[in-house]
């Protein structure tokens, strides 16, 4: 009777195990799309009236089953699961695209039509006399100081004398004899990031300064024809209006930007397209020195959207003197912190770069009159010298001990700079031992994307990237937690969250590193069909040697080809508390790529050897 019992039990186990695996084997979107031909042609990328600055564009979806899939008339490769992932040349204007699926008899059983615009990349200049509309330059109403070199631009007809006339000021605008282009920050993805040689004609440029000051005035531009008899003109008023400020008014009245925000950006130009520069802690102020629409230039170079600020007038200095400086330990949600405090009498900008054991500190618009800088014994620096580099600008160089740093904030508390340093975990592991854990570490893992909203990328079958990161951050999370660390997701559900809240959870938990998980598509102009590999994203210095042992430990131990490792200004790599990097694990659009990816156990062991790297880098960075 035990042995009947028993026997029952085991067939009761054998099927439970049996139907839970027919089940996750008819749930799983790559079995699924295996085991059930589909001969319908399903297109993910692009749809119908697309529109594309590129020369060329890849279609992504797939179609299984036997057959050929034909593109224009070609044939189109398919993965063993129907991917595909072809690319095709455009013509300027309208492309019209046949994505056709034949049997063996060359029937066709299913096909799609669609059209492609390609947009030319320099606008045409008009044929008629006039201007391109919005092409005028100011577009923005800008104020410059006194003598500073203004430069105003137009698209016009051809051959044709064109001048701004400002007040009783006149320039007259010159004909660009080349017109290079630079392409777009992407493009460096596909190596296609060469400057591209544009038709010159119908662009005109002048530039000067001027030796009076005058308030906003109107920028009116003319456009002549002089072949014509009579002469013909045509004028168009600039949308921006121009301001020349006057040294004199602005030594009476200097306006003053205050910083209002915790981390107001700053970039090297007038707009959300120019570079980041270090960002201004909350209580900055600095002179304002031009104007151009919603952005200020402030006196040390960069520019502030004037959401970040408020604008005072204010005849007090905005530099100051820089004397004592002292450093103190202190602990920080359990973690230790070197705080590096300069007194300052205004809260003036600053500039930070790091390299190895280097983290260097600028202050801009003050003077040194240091004699005393109390630098106690410290487990994280190992010197702290300072120079004046140049009349308004000290530059102070922090030596630390070791070769990786693990994360710095830095605010302002009154006119006190204080710059914290974060010291190294305090590891329990020194070298490679199976039986030593990451006890006491937080690694927080954010499964990129999420929702309805948020696909990211998507391979041959539609299948999300959101889906594929969430199932990966989950079996990480199992792996680091067995190596004994603490594990925060920025989501566990499919919840859309923006970059930029996601980003202040690391600023806000300080993990000891954060990990943002994500797979990777092209640019238009990339070849889709034949780009895969693992890549890495790193934004702080502090955090390119994770990005490249992990890139190079991924790419070894589960033989993966290399994308690379990417300096890139992305939100999830912009915290400074952390280490804190961006993965893209392989291309979602590339045809047996995505197989791999949407794999169950190749999803289990990528996160077991990921576990590994991660483990084996803290094991043996110092």
């Amino acid at each position: 009777m035990k042995m009947k019992v028993g026997i029952v039990v085991l067939a009761i186990a054998f099927l439970t195990i049996f139907l839970t695996n027919f089940l996750i084997f008819l749930t799983d979107p790559t079995t699924a799309q295996s085991q059930k031909p589909n001969r319908q042609i399903s297109l993910v990328y692009p749809s119908n009236g697309a529109k594309t600055l590129s020369d060329r564009i890849f279609f992504i979806g797939n179609v299984s089953g036997k057959g050929e899939l034909l593109l224009n008339g070609r044939p189109v490769k398919r993965s063993k699961s129907g991917n595909f992932a072809p690319s095709l040349p455009l013509d300027l204007g309208e492309n019209q695209i046949n994505l056709s699926f034949k049997n063996s008899k060359q029937e066709v059983i299913n096909q799609i039509k669609l059209n492609v615009q390609r947009l030319a990349i320099a606008p045409t200049p008009p044929s008629d006399l006039g201007f391109l509309t919005d092409s005028l330059y100011p577009n923005l109403n800008i104020s410059k100081p006194l003598g500073e070199k203004i430069c105003f631009r137009a698209i016009a007809t051809p051959k044709s004398e064109v001048s701004v006339k400002i007040g009783e000021n006149s320039i007259p605008l010159t004909e660009l004899e080349s017109n290079y282009q630079l392409p777009e920050n992407s493009a460096v993805l596909t190596g296609k990031n060469s400057p591209i040689s544009l038709n010159p004609q119908g662009n005109y440029q002048g530039c000067t300064s001027f030796s009076q000051p005058f308030d906003s005035a109107q920028v009116v531009f003319t456009a002549t024809q002089i072949s014509n008899s009579p002469a013909r003109s045509v004028t168009q008023i600039a949308n921006g209006k121009l301001e020349i400020l006057s040294k004199e008014i602005n030594k009476k009245t200097n306006q003053v930007a205050e910083v209002i925000v915790d981390s107001a950006i700053a970039r090297t130009g007038a707009g959300s397209d120019f570079s980041r520069l270090t960002p201004l802690p909350k209580g900055t102020q600095a002179l304002i020195t031009a104007k151009e629409g919603d952005w200020l230039r402030l006196d040390y170079g960069g520019w502030v959207g004037t959401k970040s600020v408020k604008i005072k007038n204010s005849n007090l200095s905005q530099r100051s003197l820089v004397r004592s400086l002292s450093t103190r330990q202190i602990k920080d949600q359990g973690e230790n912190w070197t705080e590096v405090i300069i007194p300052l009498q205004v809260p003036v900008p600053i500039s930070i770069s790091q390299s190895d054991r280097l983290f260097r500190l600028i202050l801009h618009n003050v003077t040194a009159q240091t004699d005393t800088i109390l630098a106690n014994e410290d487990r994280i620096i190992q010197q702290l010298t300072w120079q004046q580099t140049e009349p308004g600008k000290i530059q102070y160089d922090i030596l630390l001990k070791s070769n990786q740093q693990w994360g710095y904030k830095v605010r302002y508390q009154d006119t006190n700079l204080i710059v914290s340093l974060r010291h190294p975990p305090n590891l329990a592991v020194r070298g490679i031992n199976k039986n030593q854990k990451l006890n006491n570490l937080k690694i927080l893992l954010d499964p990129g994307h999420g929702s309805s909203a948020d696909l990211g990328s998507r391979g041959g079958t539609g299948y999300p990237e959101k889906d594929v990161t969430l199932i990966l951050a989950k079996l990480l999370r199992a792996e680091l937690e067995n190596y004994g660390a603490e594990v925060i997701l920025t989501r566990k559900l499919d919840d859309d969250i923006l970059p930029g809240a996601r980003a202040e959870m690391i600023e806000r938990q300080q993990p000891t590193l954060a990990l943002s998980l994500h797979y990777n598509a092209l640019p238009d102009q990339g070849d889709a069909e034949n780009t895969q590999g693992i890549g890495m994203f790193w934004y702080h210095a502090q955090s390119q040697p994770l990005a490249q042992f992990l890139h190079d430990y991924l790419t070894t131990k589960l033989n993966r080809k290399s994308y690379g490792v990417f300096w890139n200004n992305l939100a999830l790599v912009r915290p400074t508390v952390s280490p804190s990097i961006l993965l893209e694990l392989g291309f979602m659009t590339h045809p047996e790529e995505f197989e791999w990816i949407t794999d169950a156990i190749a999803q289990k062991q990528l996160a077991k050897i990921l576990a590994a790297g991660i483990y084996t880098w803290l094991a043996t960075t110092n």
